[in-house]
């Protein structure tokens, strides 16, 4: 792919919204997947109380809407401002308390689980029925809407065309807790072509450094493929 199809993909304009101002792709198809519109303001003649605390609006108590989902509140309920990373927003805007509680959680994706995607890790690749496997690298594209996977030969899967994303496991550490990740399987559809692919990531046996990073990577796309379904939900 050209240096110029990726700098068209990666590309960014500043707008500015009733919410705040926000970093979008300039070309809306090369969107993030995970990402979630802005809602639409409930209006204010709608909202005469706080859709919380029930406390009437008037000259002293004045009504704000809350970023996330557009619903209207009272400062005391509606007075967090916090990161929104998924609407594209360059400052922490306002939120209500649930919303906020939310994003929070959001946060450890943005801010640790979406720098291991982006940077990648060696994995057995495995295309449909094939008993042949291939060591690749399989990484997020920088703009969050490709899966990349390089090895002797390339491929590029558009998240929005992947429909099922399954973590495979194995036994249980000793004294307990959680099993331990060993792969993925996902399927997907291409433009064009009939019927549902199907591919197999599987980490390395090696228990080193490499091993560790494909684990870690394996936990990150659990987390994006939550979110990627919650974004198709909206």
């Amino acid at each position: 792919m050209s240096s110029e199809v990726v700098a068209r993909r990666d590309a960014k304009k500043l707008v500015r919204s009733p919410s705040g101002l926000r970093m979008v792709p300039e070309h809306r198809a090369f969107g993030s997947p995970f990402g979630l519109e802005e809602p639409q303001w409930v209006p204010d003649k709608e909202c005469p109380r706080c859709m919380q605390c029930d406390t009437k609006f008037d000259f002293l108590t004045r009504k704000h809407h809350c970023r996330r989902c557009g619903k209207c509140f009272c400062d005391k309920c509606c007075s967090q401002k916090v990161a929104l990373p998924r609407m594209c927003f360059v400052d922490p805007v306002r939120q209500c308390g649930p919303c906020a509680l939310v994003s929070h959680k959001e946060a450890e994706f943005y801010d640790k689980q979406l720098r291991v995607l982006l940077g990648g890790a060696t994995f057995l690749v495995t295309f449909g029925n094939s008993e042949k496997s291939e060591t690749m690298v399989c990484r997020l594209s920088n703009n969050q809407r490709y899966l990349l996977l390089d090895g002797d030969s390339r491929y590029e899967i558009d998240f929005a065309y992947i429909s099922t994303v399954q973590i495979l496991t194995e036994g249980f550490p000793p004294g307990g807790g959680n099993a331990r990740a060993t792969g993925m399987s996902l399927q997907y559809t291409v433009p064009g072509v009939e019927g549902v692919t199907q591919l197999k990531l599987t980490a390395g046996e090696d228990a080193n450094a490499s091993r560790r990073q494909s684990t870690a990577w394996l936990v990150a796309m659990h987390k994006a493929a939550k979110l990627l379904y919650e974004s198709r939900d909206q």
